[in-house]
């Protein structure tokens, strides 16, 4: 069933993390998406509230960088407001480099937004400026997070991506740091996502490998699933010093209990994060379809998928097919 939406509002961003928008290949001459291009906030909206009809519970909003998409606000706002057909609430979120949230964390919460997830990939400030290849200091996330705090965004969910060689000697590190502090630290196996990143298996580091790591100095223990669909697999300190979360697309796929699709920023609905290509919901709704038009193109197109990329990763070659990049889909 689909029940997780994620909504990208720009195909920007501040960063140039080499793992997702390497510099090389989204430089100066990169043409990002015109405004007009872009869905509109109450195309936005409008699918959303049909989304959320057929039985989807979650939103998450997405880019590229979400908060540099102007007035931002005004659709969370709108969002919020959302309500299931039996009159509970939406749950809705944001994913976010960090770099804004101390100045647009108490206005996002205003608005209506409840929680932030912010990709974090090194407590080393030479090594996270290098990975987000922009010279911008890791002290300044930091900062986001705590604003994000201070707002009432909490807890707040961290995503560090890993990489063999290159910051998987902090996976320890990160942990305790975050230990204790409410928050929820998620440890994300590198993906093949998009062809730009120069994705090897080699480079991955086992979401096993991870909690065997954590666990040989602070015990864990398995915890359930928190909501259906939950693709992060959650273990808790044994002291009671909170949880860390781990994502296993790469060693554990779990394509046979996805429920989440992905709208890109101008409006393709995608039902895999490996996919190639979308359905144009930005033509049904510029092309004057009714609701009822947009419900059946969501739910035909969830009943018809056949997405199974992670499963099917090992039988698949690099030449098997252009897949869209991470910054335009959204993670």
């Amino acid at each position: 069933m689909l029940r997780d939406l994620r909504i990208s509002v720009t195909d920007r961003c501040n960063f140039r993390c080499v793992y997702c928008m390497p510099k090389e290949l989204f430089g100066r001459d990169y043409r990002f998406l015109e405004r007009d291009e872009l869905l509109s906030f109450p195309e936005i909206v409008r699918l959303a509230t049909v989304s959320v009809g057929i039985g989807v519970r979650k939103l998450r909003i997405t880019g590229g960088e979400p908060l540099l998409r102007r007035g931002l606000e005004e659709l969370i706002a709108e969002l919020a407001s959302l309500r299931a057909p039996s009159g509970e609430p939406i749950d809705l979120a944001l994913t976010t480099n960090g770099a804004a949230l101390p100045v647009k964390a108490e206005a996002l919460r205003a608005a209506g937004l409840q929680r932030v997830t912010v990709s974090l990939d090194s407590l080393d400030d030479e090594r996270f400026q290098a990975i987000n290849d922009v010279r911008f200091p890791v002290s300044r996330v930091l900062d986001g997070i705590a604003a994000a705090e201070e707002a009432g965004l909490a807890p707040v969910k961290i995503n560090a991506v890993l990489k063999r060689g290159v910051n998987d000697d902090e996976i320890l590190a990160l942990a305790e740091h975050f230990r204790g502090t409410g928050h929820v630290l998620r440890f994300i196996e590198y993906m093949d996502v998009g062809t730009s990143n120069g994705w090897v298996l080699d480079d991955v580091v086992p979401s096993a490998e991870v909690v065997r790591r954590i666990d040989a100095v602070h015990p864990l223990e398995p915890l359930g699933p928190s909501a259906p669909g939950e693709t992060a697999r959650r273990w808790r300190y044994r002291d009671g010093a909170g949880e860390i979360g781990v994502i296993s697309s790469v060693t554990e796929a779990f394509c046979g209990s996805c429920t989440r699709a992905r709208v890109s920023a101008e409006g393709r609905l995608f039902t895999c994060l490996f996919a190639s290509d979308g359905l144009d919901l930005r033509a049904l709704l510029r092309d004057g379809a009714d609701d009822a038009a947009l419900a059946a193109a969501l739910t035909g197109t969830w009943r018809d998928r056949d997405d199974r990329y992670s499963e099917q990763r090992s039988e698949l070659t690099p030449s098997a097919g252009r897949r869209i990049e991470m910054s335009y889909i959204g993670g």
